[in-house]
C-alpha cells in the first residue's frame, strides 16, 4: 500500500483525488488530510478514510474537529497551523503527497515534501511561482519525484521526450503550446469586464473550481502563472512558451518538435484524469473519467490571446523575464486583489492595475533564499492592500 498525504482534501483536486483513490483502495492509503476552515467537510473526510493525522490550518477549525472526532470511531491525530502541515508532508510513511493547498499558503509544505524526497503532485503552482530556483533544487538534492497536476503541466509532461533538464533544444522540442480556455470573458469587452460580478467571474464554462483559481483563469493570472511554472518544470524561457485560447478545454496543451511534429493530450476536462497519471505514473489507472467522443466535440477552435483584455498574462510573462522575487511579488499582488474582488470592493479590471503597480514600485532582488521570498510576498501583500484602499477611497 502507497501512504498518501494530501494537502489541501477538502478542495476541488482534493476530492478528485479521493475519489481516485477510492477506486483503487487496495493501492493507496490515505495517511493524512489537510484544510484551512472547512470543518465539515473535513469530519466527512475523516470519518471515511480514517487517516492517521488530519491538519486544520486554522487554530481554532483544529479544536472543533478535536471535538467532533472525539464521538465517532475515527482515531486521528489533529494538528493545526504550518508546523501541522509540514509535519504531515513529511511523514515516513507517506510516499506521495498531492499538493493542492491554493495559494502562498501552499508554499512551505510543498517545500517540505520536497525536502523529504516523496512523490510531489504538483497541484499548487505558486510553489514554483514563489520559489521555482529553491524548489527545483530542493527536489534535485532529496531525490524527490516532481509530477505535474494542473491539467495543462501534465499533458505537456505526457508529450516531452523523457528528461528535459538540459533543455528543450537538447530533446529536440521546439516550443511548447500552453492551452487556455480563455474563462467567462473570452468575447467580452473591456468595457463590460468593468462591470462584472464575482458570481460571473467565478462561472467557468468548462471546469468546476475553486472561487481564487476561477477568478484568476477570469482574469488569465491563472494561464500566466502556469507560464512560469512551465519554465520552471521543462526548463525553458517564456520565449519559448506560446499560450493558445482552446475554448473547448480537450486539448489540455501541446509539444512542438523540431521535426515538424507536434504531439498533444487530449481528454474530457475532468482533473481525475491528470491526478490518475500522477499517482499511477508510470503505469495507467482507471480515473472514473468518461472516455472523450471526438464526435459530440465535432470541432477544436484555436486563437491568440488578447493581451489587451488580459493584461494579467503579459505581466506574468514580464515578471518571469524580470526574474529574482519578481514572480512572488506578481502572485502576492494578485492574491490580495483577487480577494478584495471577491468581497466587493475591488473591480474585476482593478486586479491588474493593482499588480502591475506592485511590480512597478516594488524592487526586485534575488530569490536566493526563502527569506527572501517570504519578505518579498509579505511586503507586497502590505503595498498592495494599501493600494486598494486608496483606490476605493
Amino acid at each position: 500500500m502507497i501512504g498518501i498525504t494530501i494537502l489541501g482534501s477538502t478542495g476541488s483536486i482534493g476530492v478528485s483525488t479521493l475519489d481516485v483513490i477510492s477506486r483503487h483502495a487496495d493501492k493507496y492509503k490515505v495517511v493524512a488530510l489537510t484544510a484551512n476552515r472547512n470543518l465539515e467537510r473535513m469530519v466527512q473526510q475523516c470519518k471515511r478514510w480514517q487517516p492517521a493525522y488530519a491538519v486544520m490550518a486554522d487554530a481554532d477549525s483544529a479544536e472543533q474537529l478535536r471535538v467532533q472526532l472525539k464521538s465517532s470511531a475515527a482515531q486521528v491525530n489533529v494538528l493545526s497551523g504550518q508546523d501541522g502541515l509540514q509535519q504531515v508532508a513529511g511523514l515516513a510513511e507517506t510516499a506521495y503527497v498531492m499538493a493542492a493547498i491554493v495559494g502562498a499558503a501552499g508554499l512551505l509544505p510543498t517545500l517540505a515534501a520536497a525536502k523529504a524526497g516523496k512523490r510531489v503532485l504538483l497541484a499548487n503552482k505558486e510553489a514554483l511561482v514563489l520559489s521555482g530556483r529553491i524548489f527545483m533544487d530542493a527536489i534535485h538534492d532529496s531525490g524527490a519525484e516532481l509530477l505535474p497536476i494542473d491539467s495543462e503541466h501534465n499533458a505537456i509532461f505526457q508529450c516531452m521526450p523523457g528528461n528535459v533538464a538540459d533543455g528543450l533544444a537538447g530533446a529536440g522540442v521546439e516550443r511548447i503550446l500552453l492551452t487556455a480556455s480563455g474563462g467567462p470573458f473570452r468575447t467580452r469587452s473591456l468595457k463590460e469586464l468593468e462591470q462584472v460580478t464575482p458570481e460571473q467571474a467565478c462561472a467557468h464554462p468548462n471546469w468546476v473550481m475553486g472561487r481564487k483559481i476561477s477568478v484568476d483563469s477570469a482574469s488569465m493570472m491563472n494561464k500566466g502563472l502556469e507560464l512560469i511554472e512551465a519554465c520552471w518544470l521543462f526548463n525553458t524561457t517564456p520565449e519559448y512558451i506560446q499560450v493558445v485560447l482552446h475554448p473547448q478545454s480537450v486539448i489540455h496543451s501541446l509539444v512542438e518538435y523540431a521535426d515538424g511534429s507536434v504531439l498533444a493530450q487530449l481528454g474530457n476536462p475532468d482533473m481525475r484524469t491528470p491526478i490518475a497519471h500522477g499517482l499511477a505514473w508510470p503505469k495507467r489507472i482507471q480515473s472514473g473519467v468518461a472516455p472523450l467522443d471526438l464526435f459530440d466535440i465535432a470541432r477544436l477552435d484555436f486563437e491568440m490571446p488578447d493581451l489587451e483584455r488580459f493584461p494579467c498574462l503579459r505581466l506574468a510573462g514580464e515578471a518571469m523575464q524580470k526574474g529574482g522575487t519578481a514572480t512572488a511579488i506578481l502572485n502576492a499582488a494578485n492574491e490580495i486583489a483577487v480577494e478584495e474582488f471577491l468581497a466587493g470592493r475591488l473591480r474585476f479590471t482593478d486586479i491588474a492595475k493593482i499588480v502591475e503597480l506592485a511590480l512597478t514600485n516594488i524592487p526586485v532582488v534575488e530569490a536566493s533564499s526563502l527569506e527572501n521570498v517570504l519578505a518579498a510576498d509579505r511586503h507586497t501583500r502590505d503595498y498592495a492592500m494599501t493600494t486598494v484602499q486608496e483606490l476605493t477611497a
